[in-house]
């Protein structure tokens, strides 16, 4: 017998010599059965990486991993969404999101229905809108403050970042990274006005600058950046004040009025000047033509406190101690009560600032004292607080802008409407004019000044 042969009958004996000998009549043991494992979980949460859209008003949602994410709006800061649990009711073929607007705590629904969807037309994330047939789903969300909104949704991947299987690092704070911008297409400022750290009133215009005052407040700039109105005050024991025009090419200065007036502002075409004027121991709204200052009416017997600049050619926002005003020169006037739009955060005070955003007059920008300062917010000798908010006159929604360590005032628009310029300090307790867009993010230091407003 070859050698291989015999090894490989050696090695079967010793296997068959290791295996339990059966008696006559005995039966294998039956094999152990494994414990039964949980059930397979059974996804709710589909389809992922999908964009909602809707063009009545226009808006878009994003859906992404682990549910909705964001909810944009044109005219409006986009809205950050926490998720929430997923329902899916396999009969309908259709899934409803929960979530909750992340600066308000209010609640939003997503609701999806596989059917093929032609009630959006303008794709706003998409260069090239894909034809209605590619909208799969039907889709509407409602925001319990803002309402109701509906549209189309598709599966858009290619919207959203790359998946990452690595775990968060949620719970480690100091590795939590700032928010990432949303905003991209802002125009920086080219000419701009402020008070110096000297207290000098400056015009800035692209490269140049130049002082237009030793001092002055309540700047406004034209909308071409070529014209500044201050208001001057002329005597330390008197009241009256100067109303002064700066033009920045010629750099002269013209004073158009003078007695007890006031927070002079341009219209948007830059055609009029509203200002207010106190007649018989109240202010008014007094307005004229920017090359007929001798020529200045009435615009609205309204008693108000305070004037914050026009909201169209033929309207201006004003304010008392209850109430904004929009008025108007046909007495066509609109009031929304101040506590309305402060909310419990806020303190009313006369030397707060309103302003309405360039692009959209539903959205006002609120400057005003907190109630309690944020922890970390920087307070002043009576440890009161300033901060700054976002409202929206509609919907009520309201957002606190200010960042919770800075202590922030005399926010200002940009002219495209996408940042706010504020008045806050540095380390050393100087002023400083910081940016940030109107969603929360993208904060910086602009310059060493106070008192910042834009032309363009």
């Amino acid at each position: 017998m070859p050698e291989r042969s015999k090894r490989l009958l050696l090695v079967a004996a010793v296997i068959l010599a290791s295996l339990p000998t059966l008696t006559s009549g005995q039966t294998p043991a039956p094999a152990k059965k494994l414990p039964a494992g949980p059930p397979s979980p059974q996804s709710t949460h589909y389809p992922i990486l999908l964009l909602a859209v809707g063009n009545n008003p226009m808006w878009s949602l994003r859906i992404g991993q682990k549910g909705p994410e964001r909810l944009d709006r044109t005219g409006y800061p986009p809205i950050p969404l926490e998720p929430a649990e997923v329902t899916h009711e396999a009969a309908a073929d259709s899934w409803t999101y929960h979530a909750k607007d992340s600066a308000t705590g209010a609640a939003v629904a997503v609701h999806l229905t596989r059917e093929a969807c032609s009630d959006a037309t303008d794709d706003t994330l998409n260069p090239a809108p894909p034809p209605a047939a590619k909208y799969s789903f039907r889709a509407s969300v409602d925001h319990a403050q803002i309402g109701s909104l509906t549209g189309c949704a598709r599966i858009a991947a290619e919207l959203f970042p790359k998946i990452n299987n690595q775990p968060d690092d949620e719970e480690d704070g100091d590795k939590k990274k700032p928010p990432v911008p949303t905003v991209a297409n802002f125009k920086p400022p080219i000419a701009v006005a402020y008070l110096n750290s000297a207290g000098n009133v400056v015009l800035s215009s692209g490269p140049k600058k130049k002082i237009a005052a030793q001092a002055g407040i309540e700047l406004a700039l034209s909308h071409d950046g070529k014209k500044l109105l201050y208001t001057r005050s002329d005597s330390k024991s008197s009241p009256d004040r100067t109303i002064v025009l700066y033009d920045f090419d010629s750099g002269k200065s013209l004073e158009l009025m003078h007695g007890m007036v006031r927070q002079a502002f341009w219209s948007p075409d830059d055609g009029r000047i509203a200002f207010l004027k106190a007649v018989d121991r109240s202010w008014q709204v007094w307005s004229f033509y920017s090359s007929m200052p001798e020529a200045a009416a009435l615009f609205s017997s309204q008693s108000v406190n305070s004037l914050h600049g026009w909201g169209d050619n033929h309207t201006v926002l004003a304010t008392d101690m209850e109430n904004a005003y929009w008025l108007s020169e046909d007495n066509q006037q609109q009031s929304v009560a101040l506590k309305d739009i402060y909310g419990p955060a806020f303190q009313i005070r006369s030397s707060d600032t309103l302003r309405v955003n360039p692009v959209n007059p539903d959205l006002l920008l609120i400057s005003a004292d907190y109630l309690s300062a944020p922890a970390g917010a920087a307070v002043d000798s009576m440890g009161l607080a300033a901060g700054f908010f976002l409202y929206e006159l509609r919907s009520k929604r309201r957002v606190t802008l200010c960042p919770p360590e800075q202590s922030g005032h005399s926010a200002e628009w940009s002219r495209d409407g996408l940042q706010v310029f504020f008045t806050g300090s540095d380390s050393s307790h100087r002023p400083v004019t910081y940016r940030i867009f109107w969603d929360s993010t993208g904060l910086q230091r602009s310059l060493t000044a106070s008192d910042y407003v834009i032309g363009q």
